[in-house]
């Protein structure tokens, strides 16, 4: 999952991109309401975490001004005040959940989880090919019927690949949508990772299904190889 949070908290919209990244999940960050809408212009988010104060432009007016340009990304609005008319001026606006600060963390990934869900683009719930099978919404993945245990940012790019099953995705595509838009580390870290997914879901099963096309990038066999 792709998220987007919009907070000018600085030390708050760090732990959530901590958190949320710790549970697997690609977070970039706003400070603003301009960069903010920049940023989901840009990028193809399944979640907006959306703060209602925000310098430059509010988070009711951003809300608004995505879903005009038919942003279809699930939003979820933060505020520190409370109230029905609050609420009811988020909702009005465009977004699909509300949650006042101070709030919980175990139940903001809950909502969001279940608003990727709801709103997610239409993708199906359950990923199979041949008999390589992902399903997204539990965190599982089988080969065979037999289980196997990938780590959150594993699964990440495993899941990435499949969405693009049949395609090569190149490395710098990966680092975006499985790290974030802003990763500065060793991109070679991709590397890694697709070795590590390949010892899992392949070797095991005297498969090939997930290629490495030299120069170009990686691509996962439509058919699972």
């Amino acid at each position: 999952m792709r998220v987007l949070v919009v907070e000018d908290e600085r030390r708050l919209a760090a732990a959530l991109q901590r958190g949320l990244q710790a549970e697997g999940m690609t977070v970039d960050l706003a400070h603003d309401g301009p960069q903010g809408l920049w940023l989901a212009g840009e990028h193809d988010y399944d979640v907006i975490v959306l703060d209602i104060m925000l310098p430059g432009v509010n988070g009711y007016r951003v809300c608004a001004r995505l879903r005009a340009a038919g942003n279809e990304a699930g939003i979820l609005m933060l505020t520190a005040k409370d109230g029905e008319y609050d609420e009811a001026e988020a909702l009005d606006t465009g977004a699909d959940d509300f949650l006042s600060k101070p709030f919980s963390y175990v139940v903001l990934v809950a909502r969001l989880r279940a608003l990727a869900r709801r709103t997610g683009r239409r993708r199906p719930e359950v990923l199979a090919f041949g008999d390589l099978v992902l399903d997204p919404a539990r965190h599982s993945c089988t080969r065979g019927g037999a289980p196997i245990r990938l780590t959150a940012r594993e699964f990440a790019v495993l899941e990435y690949l499949a969405r693009r099953a049949g395609e090569v995705v190149p490395k710098r595509e990966i680092l975006e949508q499985v790290w974030d838009s802003a990763f500065e580390g060793d991109p070679n870290v991709v590397e890694v990772h697709i070795s590590a997914v390949r010892r899992k879901i392949d070797a095991p099963f005297g498969r090939a299904s997930l290629e490495t096309i030299r120069g170009a990038g990686y691509r996962l066999a439509a058919d699972g190889g």
